[in-house]
């Protein structure tokens, strides 16, 4: 063999030994190391984009992990607006309340109290029930008034009035047409004798409510037998409403 073919055949071999190292330095997974290390990368930031992608869509509806902050303040945000819808409410109820309370006074302002310038009181005493007395007051005007409340009624020197039955009270305030008549009963004494402080009276003084003006109806010339038990009712529209109590 000539010493031209011998180095021929050396470099052949040297040639594939480097390319046998070559192909195990392959095998030992550098390459894929890389390649893996490089895709991993890729998916890191492929996933941070999506998180932070999910954060702003989640947190636009309030809910979950960092998105948490956002959801809280939209929550907030919710129920301020639930109380102020609460708020304007409540308030057209107040605004409701108050035509009521206005509707209400504008009624009574419509009333037309029956004064001593335009009725004629009388007093009489009945038989039954016993010891009770019918005041009877007549409209001799020529418009329509009304009887509001109940009579106070002094008889003789007395330094009160009587109080009333407040069971009596009718549904409506009593209207008088021109010629009309209201009444008002009253329990002079109690029939069994057992009422205190008894006295005859002389005299019978009633005042109108709302200061209206006072009535001085006559009294039988005996006088009028009185005690601690007297007792008067509301104004009525019906006769025998006045005596039944």
């Amino acid at each position: 063999m000539s010493a031209r073919t011998a180095r021929t055949r050396l470099l052949a071999a040297a040639t594939l030994a480097v390319a046998a190292f070559t192909m195990t330095a392959c095998d030992n997974g550098e390459g894929v190391r890389d390649e893996g290390a490089s895709a991993q990368a890729s998916e890191t930031a492929s996933g941070t984009t999506g998180t932070t992608g999910g954060s702003d869509s989640t947190g636009s509806k309030g809910t979950g992990g960092s998105k948490g902050t956002n959801g809280s303040k939209g929550a907030e945000a919710d129920q301020a607006s639930s109380s102020s819808g609460s708020s304007s409410s409540s308030g057209s109820s107040s605004s409701s309340g108050s035509s009521s309370s206005s509707g209400s006074s504008s009624s009574s302002s419509r009333l037309n109290p029956c004064t001593t310038s335009v009725t004629k009181v009388t007093a009489t005493e009945v038989s039954r029930p016993l010891n009770h007395m019918l005041l009877t007051v007549t409209n001799t005007g020529s418009k329509t008034c009304h009887l509001v409340g109940y009579p106070a009624v002094r008889f003789g020197e007395a330094q009160s009035v009587p109080p009333v039955f407040e069971e009596s009270q009718p549904q409506a305030v009593v209207t008088l047409a021109p010629g009309e008549s209201g009444y008002a009963g009253v329990r002079l004494s109690m029939a069994d004798g057992s009422g205190k402080n008894g006295y005859t009276a002389e005299s019978l003084t009633v005042y109108f409510n709302d200061d209206k003006g006072t009535a001085t109806p006559s009294l039988p010339a005996k006088g009028t037998y009185v005690d601690d038990s007297l007792t008067v009712t509301y104004w009525q529209q019906d006769l025998d409403d006045a005596l039944m109590y």
